[in-house]
């Protein structure tokens, strides 16, 4: 997807708000995701740079995303603006959004990887501090086709389904929805930004958490994806059993896990084929039936 060239009514949007002298200097194509095309724009004369991102037609990202974005205001920082929209220019093309480019670039190969984790779980506490007041009426994770029972299957499908309707009722946060660490924007060793707000909803703090301990788990294994929760818990203090959302973020990945090596290995880790990712899911999921006991835990209760 990456390989076709921008809608330039959104390159041209993009000069526009540069300034009026301004000058496209470079669109580059960014790495890392598959499900939107992503490029920088610099301009000159003034110098800026902007993300734009392209959708396939008939996809309903962009406009969430939109929402998402409007919304959010910044996030204090830590999530792109909103500059512009459109639809598709040209036949078989689809909607577009044009926002602020964040500080950084995608790491996923840190130095550090306790370190790194630590700061992925604190920026995810502050997401998800974000008062719902204002946020207006966005989508909720389980009104989503990948937030529903319907998207599990695979060994860990049974006891999310017999845990569902907990799961489902606990208290609703701002979720970014696809929070792994390809997400995020880091310059110099620290976290700078959260991109790719176009799945954003309301839903349990564990449908993020869970997402992301997968995520390092298959990147660094159990030990970091556990220092994650445990910064993500000091800057909470909440979530105390991860359990359940980590088996439904194992439910709900099984069928495709193997289609993430694109997202891995532009990002530069070559080394988890589909046949490395697999075996490496298999073996979190098997952990996490491994460590079932009794009934659902209270994490999961509605009065969380």
């Amino acid at each position: 997807m990456a390989d076709l060239p921008p809608a330039p009514a959104a390159v041209e949007r993009a000069a526009g708000l540069a300034g009026p002298d301004a000058a496209v200097q470079e669109v580059r194509a960014l790495a890392g995701g598959t499900h939107a095309r992503t490029y920088l724009i610099r301009t000159a004369n003034p110098e800026r740079e902007f993300v734009l991102r392209e959708y396939p037609p008939g996809d309903d990202a962009p406009g969430n995303e939109s929402r998402v974005l409007s919304a959010l205001g910044g996030l204090g920082g830590l999530a792109p603006r909103l500059l512009a929209s459109g639809a598709g220019d040209a036949p078989g093309t689809g909607a577009w959004t044009l926002i602020s480019r964040l500080p950084g670039t995608a790491d996923i190969t840190p130095g550090h990887p306790a370190a790194w984790a630590g700061q992925l779980g604190e920026a995810l506490a502050r997401i998800h501090a974000t008062p719902v007041q204002r946020l207006g009426e966005l989508q909720k994770v389980p009104e989503r086709p990948g937030g529903s029972l319907a998207a599990v299957s695979g060994p860990a499908a049974g006891p999310v389904s017999a845990g569902w309707e907990a799961l489902a009722s606990a208290p609703a946060v701002l979720t970014h929805y696809d929070f792994w660490s390809g997400n995020t924007v880091w310059e110099g060793g620290i976290l700078t930004g959260v991109v790719d707000w176009s799945g954003g909803a309301l839903g349990p703090r564990g449908f993020d958490v869970g997402w992301c301990r997968l995520d390092l788990y298959l990147l660094y294994g159990e030990h970091i994806a556990a220092g994650f929760l445990e910064s993500y818990r000091h800057a909470s203090s909440a979530l105390p059993d991860p359990l359940y959302w980590d088996l439904w973020a194992a439910a709900r990945s099984h069928e495709d896990v193997e289609s993430w090596v694109p997202n891995y290995r532009e990002l530069g880790r070559a080394d988890l084929t589909a046949p490395e990712l697999r075996k490496r899911h298999t073996a979190w999921t098997q952990h996490l039936i491994r460590a079932l006991g009794d009934p659902l835990p209270s994490s999961c209760s509605p009065s969380i």
